[in-house]
């Protein structure tokens, strides 16, 4: 069968979270892009809505408790490095509760919220295309 991404373009998900013209994003472990900055997001599952699952990976990754959700943007991602490839839609929302943490260890090592001109290096290829799409009036 394979894995998605691997043997086969994978259907990922991205949540750029916004907070006071802020932007949550966590330093990734693994592939792809590990060692890189990246909003949440992961892997879309079968017959599981992208927008579902943007609010799944989400909460799953930053403790947060994740209200209403605005699309943002598709995009196609191929990492030579880790020979993965994605096609991802990304979402966007200011609508949350809770403090972000860090819930999964195995897979993140540290998150920060980031303004436009403080970003953290490097980013990853999802977060530097969410950057793109956000607002001025909501990032900066």
């Amino acid at each position: 069968m394979g894995k998605p991404g691997i043997d086969f373009p994978g259907l990922g998900t991205g949540l750029a979270i916004l907070r006071d013209g802020k932007l949550l994003l966590y330093r990734r472990l693994k592939a792809p892009e590990a060692g890189f900055w990246s909003i949440v997001g992961g892997k879309v599952d079968h017959m599981e809505p992208a927008a579902e699952a943007a609010v799944r990976e989400a909460e799953e990754e930053s403790g947060l408790s994740i209200g209403e959700i605005d699309y943002l943007c598709t995009i196609e991602v191929l990492v030579e490095a880790d020979r993965q490839h994605w096609i991802s839609m990304i979402y966007v929302t200011k609508d949350f509760s809770g403090e972000a943490s860090l819930v999964e260890p195995d897979k993140l090592s540290d998150f920060g919220w980031f303004g436009r001109s403080e970003l953290p290096q490097p980013l990853s290829a999802f977060a530097q295309a969410a950057i793109a799409h956000l607002h001025q009036d909501d990032f900066h």
